[in-house]
């Protein structure tokens, strides 16, 4: 019995092991918000360093702190300047931004009256098309969504959700509750992680909902030793945050492939 199970726990670690392989020298860019941002926010190595560690990936990043998904559009167009092919997969972490900056969630589509021929003669319908407006959360992620589908048909594209928000304080005029408060709309952080995830089904991508996922809970004190401060900043994960978001997005692409 403990030779099968030694076999199998072997196994299973060659596996995931092979799997992890495959992503050596991908060249995987890296959009969002400050999370994301090189300058490494409330850390001194992001996530994708560690994914850069254990997987031999070479990162391009382009997050920057205190971008939305409005702002992730530019970020989208940069690589897409730099990097037109030679890239293998992208991830976009963007959400919490507009939580705080009360972005009105909006509709992913218009729809408007059509007709439609068919096979036997006209008739009325009703027909569909991206709502690209800019000024609401769903809006914003169809933008950019459409240039990276666009642009890299032949790509894994992974939205992360937002982690949970705890309180942070960057002086008198940046003072963020933690995520039970609602932001100025009575809207919840939990409304845009739902619609990210709802942009999963509509853009046909992989969604990595960190938000459940990543095991971390800012809400409480113990958690405070993954974050960078625990009296004025428990928004931003340390190195051991970052270690604990990296983890997550390995058990999902482990069986990604």
């Amino acid at each position: 019995m403990k030779a099968k199970l030694l076999f199998l726990a072997l196994f299973v670690t060659v596996k995931c092991l092979a799997s992890h392989g495959d992503w050596n020298g991908k060249r995987v860019a890296f959009l969002g918000d400050s999370i994301t941002d090189a300058r490494h926010i409330g850390c001194t190595s992001n996530y994708w360093n560690f994914l850069e560690r254990d997987l031999g990936i070479v990162p391009l990043v382009y997050g920057r702190s205190g971008h939305k998904w409005k702002d992730v559009k530019g970020q989208a167009e940069q690589l897409v300047a730099e990097h037109p092919d030679g890239i293998d997969a992208i991830f976009v972490f963007a959400g919490t931004n507009d939580y705080k900056a009360d972005v009105p969630l909006g509709e992913w589509f218009d729809i408007e009256d059509a007709k439609v021929d068919r096979g036997k003669g006209e008739v009325a319908v009703k027909h569909r098309v991206f709502n690209l407006d800019d000024a609401t959360f769903r809006g914003r992620i169809n933008v950019v969504m459409k240039i990276l589908k666009d642009k890299y048909p032949n790509l894994d594209i992974f939205l992360l959700t937002p982690i949970h928000r705890g309180y942070a304080t960057f002086g008198q005029k940046n003072i963020q509750p933690e995520e039970s408060y609602s932001n100025g709309l009575g809207l919840f952080i939990d409304d845009y992680v739902v619609a990210i995830k709802e942009a999963g089904n509509v853009w046909a991508v992989s969604v990595i909902d960190l938000n459940a996922e990543s095991g971390l809970f800012p809400l409480f004190k113990s958690h405070a030793q993954f974050f960078s401060n625990s009296e004025r900043d428990m928004l931003h994960p340390n190195n051991e945050g970052h270690e604990r978001i990296e983890k997550a997005i390995l058990r999902r692409i482990s069986h990604s492939d």
